[in-house]
């Protein structure tokens, strides 16, 4: 396996890199409360959201080819595993902690797996429709498990229906100065946001929050905090989990593995759309894996390649992996030397915070696009959405790829059908495939839109007898126009056999327009092209039509009796 390190952070130059190193303190200053914020998702103590922006973004800096991408703590991503890992070990415990580290590692291995076999193109196979309804299920379910924290209301289910009857049922006991200090802190950030998205609202509120619970000993007065947050760098250490358990880790490893491969894909090819420059996948893949095992041994979580922190990061300026490096040294300085005042800070703060991310997450924009665009691709991204909150984060992912693969299996099972007719203009023009069309009288020209395999071949079948069977005039010569189809497998290919054999009793010449290699190929080997007077196969449709006129081989001849031709040109 060839390394192709330093892809983010080379050619270095030095006045760029200072615009980098620049952008990078900028990013920390509006990252950091994020990632403390993340923790809340995770289930795990605070000061890991810090180890996630360490020795992770500082060996996908080394390893990674994106200079652009981000790869630090993700809610999805903790989403996915904190609501499997909770009915392990109890949330924050050595145990848990141990489970999660154990599951950043398979994550990391399965990652390496992908760069070792190159399977990268398993993103391809999580569509963007069902994407964008699982990160908005994601951040329903996750501001939904923030409401307890914001309101001072104590919750202990891990499902999101649970938890959200619990928030309606003691709703009469709220915590007035939580939740108007929740409120507070919402606003606050979302207005931020709107009319300064450069400004860091976060860091300002968290660090007043910090300076006012000092000061007021808001602990004393009703607002839980979050308590002494160790400090100094992590300790790296294997994560001890037994066989079993990491067994029962792999399938949320899994789930985590394709949500990382679909986003950080996702992310890395639209910002190298943007500044036209190269990336090369794999390398991203093997620096996100190397980011997951240094996430696993610090003690920190799964690290994903993050779309929200990306576009930070480039609204701050950042233009390569320098940025990150900067980042990390921001973070370092804060492990060292500011852990002490954390432990000022209100629970509900970071709830909050998290509060306002889970509804950036919630992409009403892109769901109102779907639906204006592909009406029946909304319906599956609103269906994934309401199964990520009500069965689960884990098995909505699992939803999702299953949709995306029937989604690409139904365009290939109906695909579009046409048939060339005349228009209001006297031309041939492609029509939908309705019974009773025809090109002429005693010809149809057909065009079918996807591959022929074992699912659409009758379908097929039935379409072109229904054709022929109700044209207007008797036809003579059915053209299939196969422009569309690369591929015939076995199924198929018995399924034509005998559709030719039919149309070739009713005297009906069947011909292959438009047939290229690869089709061509496959009917050879399944013995169609063999055919002795039922089928014609040229390289060209003007060919295939030519073939009916007069003078041309096919016209005026029976078809039942007509011999093969072979146009190779």
């Amino acid at each position: 396996m060839r390394l192709n390190m330093l892809g983010g952070l080379l050619p270095f130059k030095p006045r760029e890199a200072l615009k980098d190193a620049f952008a990078g303190v900028t990013l920390a200053s509006m990252n950091i409360p994020q990632v403390l914020g993340y923790t809340r998702i995770a289930g795990t103590p605070v000061v890991t959201g810090l180890y996630t922006v360490l020795l992770p973004l500082v060996a996908f800096a080394v390893l990674g080819s994106s200079r652009h991408l981000v790869v630090a703590a993700d809610s999805a991503t903790a989403a996915i595993f904190s609501s499997s890992l909770s009915r392990m070990a109890p949330l924050a415990s050595e145990k848990y902690m141990a489970l999660v580290g154990m599951l950043t590692l398979l994550t990391a291995g399965l990652l390496l797996l992908a760069r070792v076999f190159k399977l990268g193109f398993l993103a391809d196979f999580l569509s963007r429709t069902v994407l964008v309804g699982f990160l908005t299920g994601v951040g329903i379910q996750v501001g939904i498990a923030m409401l307890g924290g914001m309101l001072g209301i104590n919750i202990i289910s891990h499902r999101t229906l649970g938890q959200l009857w619990e928030v309606v049922r003691g709703a009469p006991a709220l915590s007035p100065q939580t939740t108007a200090l929740s409120i507070f802190v919402v606003a606050s950030i979302l207005l931020g946001r709107r009319f300064a998205p450069r400004f860091p609202a976060s860091l300002v509120v968290v660090v007043g929050t910090i300076v006012a619970s000092a000061w007021f000993h808001l602990s004393k007065h009703g607002f839980a905090v979050i308590g002494p947050v160790p400090g100094g760098l992590p300790s790296l250490k294997w994560p001890d989990a037994n066989w079993r358990e990491t067994l029962d880790l792999l399938p949320v490893a899994g789930s985590c593995f394709v949500m990382i491969i679909a986003q950080s894909a996702a992310t890395s090819r639209v910002y190298a759309t943007i500044f036209k420059e190269r990336v090369d996948e794999d390398a991203d893949i093997l620096g996100i894996a190397a980011a997951n095992a240094a996430a696993a041994i610090s003690g920190a979580f799964v690290v994903n390649g993050s779309p929200t922190q990306t576009a930070m990061a480039d609204q701050a300026g950042a233009r390569s992996q320098v940025a990150q490096l900067a980042f990390a040294a921001v973070v370092l300085v804060v492990l060292l030397f500011l852990t002490g005042p954390l432990q000022y800070l209100p629970h509900c703060v970071l709830a909050s915070i998290v509060f306002t991310i889970a509804i950036g997450m919630v992409n009403v924009q892109g769901l109102s696009d779907i639906r204006r665009q592909s009406p029946g691709e909304f319906l599956l991204a609103l269906f994934t959405a309401t199964a990520v909150p009500a069965i689960g984060v884990e098995q909505g992912i699992l939803l999702a790829i299953a949709l995306s693969l029937v989604q690409h299996v139904r365009h290939s099972y109906q695909p579009h059908t046409m048939v060339l007719a005349p228009g209001v203009t006297g031309r041939w023009e492609p029509a939908p495939a309705a019974p009773g069309s025809q090109t002429e009288p005693g010809l149809i020209i057909y065009r079918f839109g996807a591959d022929l395999f074992y699912a659409n071949a009758d379908r097929f079948a039935d379409e072109v007898r229904s054709l022929v069977d109700k044209a207007p005039a008797s036809v003579r010569w059915f053209v299939l126009d196969a422009g569309t189809v690369t591929d015939l497998d076995y199924s198929a290919a018995q399924t034509v056999r005998d559709l030719i054999g039919e149309l070739t009793a009713k005297n009906v010449a069947v011909i292959f327009a438009r047939v290229n290699t690869y089709l061509r190929a496959d009917l050879d080997r399944h013995g169609i092209s063999a055919k002795l007077g039922e089928v014609k196969i040229f390289a060209t449709l003007h060919e295939a039509i030519e073939a009916t006129r007069p003078g041309g081989p096919l016209a005026g001849q029976d078809a039942s009796k007509a011999p093969v031709m072979r146009d190779d040109g």
